[in-house]
């Protein structure tokens, strides 16, 4: 069924083949959009729609575009689906995220190798026992982009989840038993960091036969507060920004200008 008015546009985000390019970076923030398409060629603003602002310019020659989200994994997927039928198939999150492991501190990047799916949307598109895990072709080009840039990054599994304050205050909520233990467990298998759409736009990748990676900024440590440890709060996400930039100019470097 086409929702749109439209026929050559998507229903939510309005854009359709033609206005994107192959590569997309996905930040949350409608707002992030236009910083981040500073660091494009000729970029124009092509679609602005609920939280779905898509911006298009040209990195090394090649089109790429970028598009908000929103918060959660719900218009993540949305974002992702309609995307991938205008003809994108490489995607980047780029976003924020709470540290996990007393090392990772303020201010570094956290790249996602997976993702815990402690959250609904995926769960509409694999079982629970498929893993949400990120590609592989993504995330060297994240390590090798950070490496280059010089900023601290750390590379492993992350935590995606669908309530911020069930983190943060999980010990007001009535699943409270349920959220504290996963915690300590996630935490004792070395989950680095806390965030919101990993685990679904991974998942709805592998569905879709497409995709995708993620970069963080870490904007503060819970644990490290707890611990007494230094844990200033930070909100320039511009090195998650520009690692993700990067990364993007070494898979077209690798993969041709297509």
């Amino acid at each position: 069924m086409k929702y749109s008015d439209d026929p050559n546009k998507q229903y939510h985000i309005q854009v359709g083949r033609g206005d994107v390019g192959r590569y997309a970076i996905l930040p949350g923030d409608p707002k992030r959009c236009a910083k981040i398409a500073q660091y494009l060629d000729g970029a124009e603003l092509v679609a602005d729609s609920r939280e779905f602002i898509t911006y298009t310019g040209m990195l090394d020659g090649v089109k790429v575009s970028v598009t908000s989200t929103g918060i959660g994994g719900p218009s993540a997927a949305i974002a992702m689906e309609e995307l991938a039928r205008s003809g994108v198939d490489t995607f980047i999150r780029v976003g924020t995220c709470g540290g996990m492991q007393l090392d990772v501190k303020s201010g570094d990047l956290v790249i996602a190798s997976g993702s815990i799916r402690m959250e609904g949307t995926s769960r509409e598109y694999a079982p629970i026992e498929f893993p949400a895990v990120s590609d592989v072709h993504i995330t060297a080009a994240l390590m090798d982009a950070a490496q280059s840039l010089g900023v601290p990054y750390h590379v492993g599994v992350v935590q995606s989840k669908d309530s911020f304050y069930g983190q943060h205050s999980p010990e007001e909520k009535p699943v409270s038993y349920d959220l504290l233990n996963k915690w300590a467990a996630w935490k004792r298998l070395g989950c680095l960091a806390s965030e919101m759409e990993s685990a679904a736009l991974c998942i709805v990748a592998a569905s879709l036969g497409v995709r995708a990676g993620s970069c963080f900024l870490v904007m503060a440590n819970q644990e490290r507060e707890e611990a007494g440890l230094d844990n200033p709060v930070v909100h320039d996400t511009d090195m998650a920004i520009r690692t993700a930039v990067e990364a993007i100019r070494r898979l077209i470097a690798d993969e041709g200008r297509k």
